[in-house]
């Protein structure tokens, strides 16, 4: 007979997953340090390869069949999934990065949003900059929803909610085809965790749900495409493309934020919520 492992954790396997949290913190730190004019993708993913070496960490990314590097690193109209290679960032290009580390056989997974500085079209910048901050503001309206909800579904209601109150004229689209999801021993686990409103309620949210709440928002339309690489994912229509990631975890305390070295404590202050070390 075969049994469904639980998607709820012990207290003992979230303080597990607090160091490879930290380590993908780590990596980001380092990849966000580098961003400017001139570097090459592969140079962000070489920084953030060289983190996880030093923790003793590996990255979960290359765990996954077919992926060769540490990071995605996803430029303008790639909104998530793209590989590391030889492309310089020029100024004003809004890149996204994704990484994640494992360690000890446990698993962090997080992402951010950033425009290259220097000089550039300042309406384009304008623009990009504002679809990063709307995307980054719905990452945390979830996970504040997250910190009082009793069910998953909550946590899509609370993101697309923040996205259309703060999205320009037009709107911004969120794409339906990726969401977030479970981590735990695997990168990527059960239950999927939705960006958007959904009918079905989700998951109970109680202590020792651990999920990665991400959030893929787009200046146009939703509609995407997988490119030839087989693995870049890009708008239709050409829009910029933002993504931004947080590993969290539902304690009897309260909630934390894995992949934030405060918990998420900075963040999460707007929105009324003290995160609680997980005991």
């Amino acid at each position: 007979m075969r049994f469904r492992s639980s998607i709820y954790k012990s207290p003992a396997q979230l303080r597990a997953m607090l160091e490879p949290g930290l380590i993908t913190a780590a990596a980001l730190d380092a990849v966000r340090a580098l961003i400017a004019p001139g570097v090459t993708t592969l140079e962000l993913d070489a920084a953030a390869s060289a983190v996880l070496e030093q923790r003793g960490a590996l990255s979960n990314f290359k765990m996954v069949r077919g992926y060769r590097h540490t990071i995605c690193v996803s430029v303008n109209e790639q909104v998530v999934h793209g590989i590391p290679g030889e492309r310089m960032l020029e100024p004003g290009d809004l890149v996204s990065i994704d990484a994640g580390a494992q360690y000890s056989g446990w698993n962090g997974d997080s992402a951010f949003s950033l425009v290259v500085p220097g000089n550039a079209a300042p309406d384009v910048v304008a623009a990009r900059q504002r679809l990063s901050d709307v995307t980054e503001g719905s990452l945390w309206a979830g996970i504040a929803a997250l910190a009082t909800a009793s069910r998953l579904g909550e946590v899509g209601t609370a993101i697309e909610a923040f996205v259309e109150a703060n999205a320009p004229a037009g709107g911004y689209g969120i794409l339906r085809d990726y969401v977030g999801h479970g981590i735990g021993r695997k990168m990527h686990e059960s239950p999927s965790v939705f960006n958007y409103r959904v009918a079905d309620p989700g998951a109970e949210v109680r202590p020792g749900l651990a999920v990665a709440i991400e959030p893929m928002v787009v200046a146009g339309d939703q509609e995407t495409f997988v490119e030839d690489d087989d693995w870049t994912v890009s708008t239709v229509d050409g829009s910029a493309g933002s993504h931004w990631e947080h590993s969290v975890a539902v304690h009897d305390g309260g909630v934390w934020v894995l992949t934030a070295p405060d918990g998420g404590a900075a963040n999460l202050a707007p929105f009324g919520v003290v995160p609680q070390p997980i005991g």
